[in-house]
């Protein structure tokens, strides 16, 4: 992560854009900020900052699209704010390209490891363009451009979704504990905070899975942790 770090925020709630931008500002980011989606659509393509901060709630633009249309030329870690609790909210997010979620009301300290987390993540996807592509049976992990590859069937992955698949395959037919896992992708602030995890499991399996209901690939231990099982190498521990 590259010290001082431009961070977009893009709300048109003036309250929460100068919390936001106080706070930011005094962790050492520097922070632009849009109300309106067209102008923060302005804002990355003028200033191409290092994240955005983007409210579901917009008067122009509902975020979500405005999150696609992102995603449309630009791979910036994006962080989404929502007011909606549902697993099933948080996972249409995702779908469209956003790489973690705030749920309001939130505090500062949450709001900052989420931050520098994403930002992480996003180093780690640039250094792993590199690596070998991981190969599961079907699985296939490309590094160069975080895609994945089930079949005939291939996707775009966030830097939250390649670094937690990445980790999992990299350790294929090892068990690896919740926690353990939460550290790895997220970080050791993020120990015992397991929601995050289980969404992205779950957003996974959906792309993975012939039947993400019943997993055959990314399995669960109850009440251990996640195991990626590769059908040809060998037998999981």
């Amino acid at each position: 992560m590259k010290p001082n770090p431009t961070v977009l925020v893009i709300d048109d709630d003036p309250r929460i854009l100068r919390f936001l931008q106080l706070n930011l500002e005094a962790d050492g980011y520097t922070v632009l900020g849009a109300s309106t989606g067209r102008a923060g659509l302005e804002a990355l393509l003028t200033h191409r900052p290092d994240a955005i901060i983007l409210d579901l709630i917009l008067p122009d633009i509902d975020g979500l699209e405005l999150c696609e249309r992102i995603r449309e030329f630009s791979d910036i870690p994006i962080i989404v704010l929502t007011a909606r609790k549902r697993e099933e909210d948080m996972v249409q997010g995702l779908d469209l390209g956003a790489d973690d979620y705030i749920v309001k009301p939130f505090s500062q300290a949450t709001l900052l490891a989420r931050l520098r987390a994403v930002l992480r993540r996003a180093s780690f996807s640039q250094s792993a363009t590199h690596s070998p592509d991981l190969i599961c049976g079907e699985v296939v992990l490309h590094s160069r451009d975080r895609r994945l590859t089930v079949g005939h069937k291939s996707v775009k992955l966030s830097h939250t979704e390649f670094k937690l698949l990445h980790t999992l395959m990299a350790n294929a037919n090892h068990l690896i504990a919740t926690d353990d896992l939460v550290t790895r992708v997220w970080g050791p602030e993020f120990v015992g905070e397991t929601e995050s995890l289980r969404t992205y499991i779950r957003y996974l399996r959906q792309k993975i899975e012939e039947d993400p209901k019943s997993p055959k690939c990314i399995v669960t231990e109850r009440g251990i942790g996640y195991i990626f099982i590769d059908p040809l190498a060998e037998k999981p521990r």
